[in-house]
């Protein structure tokens, strides 16, 4: 424990991922003070506003402030990444649990489902189950989050077959522990690091995956302030008013930024072959 709090001490990436993303939560949970103007308000009288005192990252084609929906969007943003991450980190720890636990024909059936869906790349899968669903925010993150649970269930699956068999399981299985017992309170526990890094990781892609989507008009719908709907709306303008999609391009760099920042630190943090070359080197 206290080689990885020296090892987090001198993380930069852990330290600047973490900063951004208090910077962004922070963002999202005051956004309703933050924004000078209500998002989704128009004014005929201010479209295309360049950026200004009065209008920091401009106007839009209908007037509306882009500062302000860039803010409004923030929280949307980290929803996607709560819901999404949720639905495929359930549904995938519990069948990678399954699979890597009993083996057998159970770890055969979880893993060829998971290879069916691996087949398809990850974008094209999300499109093609948001199409079918319908366009909506909530189907485009249901969508994004089933294209990800079968990374989730590789993941757990590999760490149950790396632990199954070690010194500790086996102690517990001796003293009459349960199945459910060794494999939530022995096994799973043992893999929160890998699931963390995961998770980071995959943050990313689900914020740069749902704005795709309803980019295309597979996701959230205008006027709502979903950084993706606003690159889209603005795509039309970007010779002449660049600031449009350009600010909410930037947003979505940020957060994604953030969120790849924070799982390579993770990844170091949780790396016992780096916190041993940390610790001989002190």
């Amino acid at each position: 424990m206290s080689s990885m709090l020296k090892t987090a001490r001198r993380n930069k990436s852990l330290a600047i991922g973490a900063a951004m993303l208090i910077v962004g939560v922070a963002i999202a949970i005051l956004s309703p003070v933050l924004a000078p103007y209500e998002p989704n308000e128009s004014n005929l009288v201010d479209c295309y506003r360049n950026p200004s005192a009065a209008h920091w990252l401009g106007t839009d084609n209908l007037g509306r402030d882009i500062l302000s929906r860039v803010i409004a969007g923030t929280p949307i943003a980290l929803r996607v990444v709560a819901e999404v991450l949720l639905i495929a980190g359930c549904i995938g720890t519990a069948l990678g649990v399954l699979a890597g636990y009993y083996g057998g024909f159970v770890d055969f059936l979880i893993m060829r489902l998971a290879d069916l869906f691996l087949a398809f790349p990850n974008f094209l899968l999300a499109m093609s189950l948001a199409a079918a669903l319908g366009a909506s925010l909530e189907n485009a993150m249901l969508a994004v989050a089933i294209s990800l649970w079968p990374r989730y269930a590789r993941l757990i699956r590999g760490q149950f077959i790396s632990l199954r068999e070690e010194a500790f399981v086996e102690a517990a299985r001796a003293i009459g522990a349960s199945s459910v017992r060794i494999a939530v309170l022995h096994i799973l526990r043992n893999c929160i690091g890998p699931l963390l890094i995961q998770f980071s990781l995959d943050a990313a892609l689900a914020i740069l995956t749902t704005a795709s989507l309803s980019f295309i008009g597979l996701g959230a719908s205008p006027p709502t302030p979903e950084w993706g709907v606003m690159i889209s709306d603005a795509r039309t303008y970007i010779m002449t008013f660049w600031w449009m999609p350009v600010f909410p391009g930037i947003a979505i760099s940020y957060l994604a930024m953030a969120f790849i920042l924070l799982g390579d630190g993770l990844q170091d943090l949780f790396n016992p072959v780096l916190q041993q070359r940390h610790h001989g080197s002190e």
